[in-house]
Order: C-alpha cells, then structure tokens, then sequence
C-alpha cells in the first residue's frame, strides 16, 4: 500500500514532506520524513538515512539541522524515520522519556510486551529500505546513514549488522557503548532481558572489536561536543575509537570544545556529514 501523505513543502528548489504509512513490521502506522532534492527530476538519487535521538520524531532533524541546504546542492536524499511505535497499547509505553515511545533504540526486541511492536531494526533495514525505493526517487543501492545520541548508536550498529546495505556511516555524539551507559542498559535489559550475552550484539564497540577487517576502509566519521553533559556517563566515543583502532577501521572522531548534545551542534557540522557521505556514494557508482 501506498504511503499517505500528511504535508509536502518546497524547500531549496526541492520538497520536504511527510509521509504515513501501514507498517508490516511494526503492526501499526509510522511515520517518515523526506527531502528529495531537485535532482531527482532526472532521475534516482543516492539517500541518506537519519536516525534522530531520545524523544525525537521524524521531523526533528527536518526542521531543526537545516541539512535540505546541503542535500540540494549534493543531490542527497535525506529520509527521517519516527524513533518508535507510537500508541501500541503497551503498559509503560509513556512512563519514562528513556524508554519505549520515542525511544525505539533501532533493535527488534524480544522481550514482552515489547517485541509485539517495538521492531525498529527490521523496519529500517528491511521496510522502509524498500518502501522509499518504491515509492520515491531514490536509490537504495547508493545509500547511507547517520544519526544522532540514541540515532548515532543505531546507525553504527545497523551499518555493521548489515554488511553492504549501507554504503557509508556517520555519527553525531552516538552511544557508542550502549553497554556502559545507563541509557543503553536500560533499553537492553527492557526490550532484550537480563541475558548480556545478547547486548553485544547490539552494542557498536563490541560489534566493531569483532570485525575481522575494516568493515568501512572509506572511513567513518564522528562528531562529539566536549561540553556535551551526556559524554562521560553515556556517550563513550573513546571506547569505540579504540575498538576501530584494534581492528584498523579507519575513524575520524572530532571532539569540539563548547559544543553541547543539541540541535545547535548537529547543524554547525551537517554540512561536512553531508559531503561525507556524498564522497562514499559518487564511489559506489
């Protein structure tokens, strides 16, 4: 089924909108964003995939990292997936800002009543890879993905339980080692159980330290403000730089000093994302 569109605005000679749509995986509606610059009047276009943090929706990178301007000049297209199922029903789904809606974490879960519609994983890598693909003029061979805090975390973990799908992967101030942060031990003990055997799957440090080679010899970049409040207890960017040190992945982490965990950051560095990931997917042509 077609997605329905909820509102499509001109920007930067190409269109932002918003789209809804049945979920298969999830069991429920979700809902995404996309900006299609105007180079897809001639055709496909390579695309980007954004994964926004805590309490983020799909519109929040949209309206807040100003990334249309860059994404028009590039010939990017940008898709902004929701953060979690939204009214499912499930008991505590609202309790805490951390965990459930608006907090999906981009893993399948596994543990009740979570795993009945918090299936973030399969709907990213698996749904809406090919419903934009349908549907949009985009080309899901030249595609990549970034994200932000919680977003940082799944696009690091997905473009490396995903080998090929994602041609290139950025970060801004991700989780990086969901496993020593408070934030990620809630979330994995909630949607996966007490076993932690099966958080290292889902952890990025781990799952880089287990590479036999650079999954990413292109590179992977990452961004983190070192007046970030979240840093030292949650982030642990430096734990991830050592694991792509062991395994020779090479890595580009860049610490600002004065810089926060918001919106404010991300957009004063978007623009050499953007080019970033333009670079890995003109190459994969």
């Amino acid at each position: 089924m077609a997605p329905e569109l909820l509102s499509a605005h001109a920007c930067f000679g190409g269109h932002q909108s918003f789209w809804r749509h049945d979920s298969a995986r999830i069991g429920l509606p979700m809902r995404f964003g996309i900006y299609l610059p105007p180079q897809t009047a001639s055709g496909p276009v390579p695309v980007l995939f954004y994964l926004a943090g805590l309490t983020c929706t799909e519109e929040t990178f949209a309206t807040k990292a100003g990334a249309q301007r860059w994404a028009a000049e590039l010939g990017l297209a940008l898709v902004t997936p929701d953060t979690s199922p939204r009214e499912a029903g499930a008991e505590g789904e609202s309790a805490t800002w951390d965990f459930g809606v608006g907090a999906g974490f981009y893993l399948d879960a596994m543990r009740s009543p979570w795993r009945k519609h918090w299936r973030m994983e399969s709907y990213i890598a698996d749904e809406l890879l090919s419903l934009v693909a349908e549907h949009f003029a985009v080309d899901v061979h030249r595609a990549g993905i970034f994200g932000h805090s919680m977003g940082g975390h799944g696009a690091l973990t997905l473009a490396l339980r995903h080998p090929g799908l994602f041609a290139s992967v950025s970060a801004f101030a991700p989780i990086a080692a969901p496993i020593r942060s408070p934030w990620g031990q809630k979330a994995f003990e909630g949607y996966l159980g007490e076993d932690r055997r099966a958080w290292t799957s889902h952890d990025a440090t781990e799952l880089m330290a287990r590479q036999p080679e650079a999954p990413y010899p292109g590179g992977i970049l990452i961004d983190q403000g070192l007046d970030d409040n979240f840093l030292d207890e949650q982030l642990h960017p430096a734990a991830f730089e050592a694991a792509c040190d062991q395994v020779g992945q090479p890595l580009t982490l860049r610490r600002h000093a004065g810089y926060d965990h918001g919106y404010y950051f991300i957009a004063s560095f978007v623009e050499d994302h953007l080019r970033f990931h333009a670079a890995q997917l003109t190459r994969r042509l």
